[in-house]
């Protein structure tokens, strides 16, 4: 028989070399809540004095208007503002640099299958672009070159649109079969953004649990890496690590841009608090960098009524949920343990 002392080394060696191979994931908090009538928080950025702007992707309500919440710097409630002739899906949206200085606030309007220029005090809002296809048309995020163009993702078309830096007509920048899907959630190209020498798009693709990869040059897509469990919101770093909301995983993942290789899995669900808000990340959707730490918007979407065969985990979840959140997480990777740690 073994020893006790014997029995106690090897269980300390046992949690010591598992503990090598643990995702450090830090801890996200509640940055702030949604006021009640509010809700399903999706898009976010964040403006050059700090305030955070979200916008609701509100399944909840039948009609529009939809939603721009906005918090000061600290979290709390500055406004909530009524985006004019929008629908209640509203996805991304980011400030975007006017030619003589300024900027202007563009937000994706799913349900109405444009993307609106809207002033962040009032609501007031024009079409900066309508995306073609109507029905079949799934705008879902943006991003920008360094000539102010616009770039959309089109969930449902597998398209990448462009558009100039005044709006008007958006045409096709790429188009692929690997920017559509038949998974679960139904959403094919999603969160966007070029790495830092403008030489390439990378795109989430939900429903495909991958990154798609489209050189510049090319425009000929490729996939990136696979087994990101629900793909959404995408953010690239300033050394080029890609950063992907993991919708389905209730995580952030880190990947390097040379291999794709995983290099951090940030955050976690850890349940739901007194007042039935996500206590961590629960059906995290879009991210943003800002200051030292990312935002992230909880969607907490049960997408049965969407998909009525698909239970997830965290449905139940969130379908329980009262309050609806936008977390933060230190901006901060921690060190990759290897086998010569």
């Amino acid at each position: 028989m073994l020893r006790t002392s014997t029995l106690a080394a090897l269980l300390a060696v046992s949690l010591s070399s598992s503990s090598a191979w643990a995702w450090n994931r830090g801890h996200p908090t509640r940055f702030a809540t949604l006021p009640k009538g509010s809700a399903h928080p999706e898009g976010i950025t964040v403006d050059a004095a700090g305030n955070v702007y979200v916008a609701d992707f509100d399944v909840d309500r039948n009609a529009g208007p939809g939603q721009l919440v906005v918090f000061d710097r600290s979290g709390e409630k500055a406004r909530v503002v009524n985006v004019a002739g929008s629908s209640n899906l509203l996805l991304g949206l980011d400030f975007h640099a006017l030619a003589g200085g300024g900027v202007e606030l563009l937000v994706i309007d799913f349900g109405g299958k444009t993307v609106l220029r809207v002033d962040p005090g009032t609501g007031g809002s024009t079409v900066f672009t309508t995306i073609p296809g109507g029905a079949a048309a799934g705008p879902n995020a943006l991003t920008f070159d360094d000539q102010r163009n616009v770039y959309i993702s089109d969930s449902f078309q597998g398209i990448i649109w462009q558009t100039g830096p005044t709006g008007g007509a958006a045409t096709s920048w790429a188009q692929s079969p690997l920017l559509t899907t038949m998974g679960v959630p139904p959403f094919g190209a999603n969160g966007i953004a070029f790495n830092k020498n403008r030489t390439a798009l990378f795109v989430a693709n939900t429903g495909n649990d991958t990154v798609v990869k489209i050189p510049v040059a090319t425009r000929i897509a490729e996939v990136f890496v696979n087994s990101i469990n629900g793909a959404d919101g995408l953010a690239i770093d300033e050394d080029d690590n890609i950063w992907v909301v993991a919708n389905q995983a209730d995580e952030i993942v880190v990947v390097e841009p040379r291999e794709g290789r995983a290099i951090a899995k940030l955050g976690d669900f850890d349940g739901l608090s007194q007042d039935g808000a996500p206590v961590g990340f629960l059906f995290p959707a879009s991210l943003f960098f800002h200051g030292d730490f990312v935002y992230v918007t909880n969607l907490s979407l049960d997408l049965r009524p969407i998909s009525p065969t698909f239970n997830a985990v965290d449905s139940a979840w969130a379908k329980a949920v009262k309050r609806h959140t936008v977390a933060r997480i230190p901006r901060r990777l921690p060190p990759v343990r290897s086998d010569d740690d």
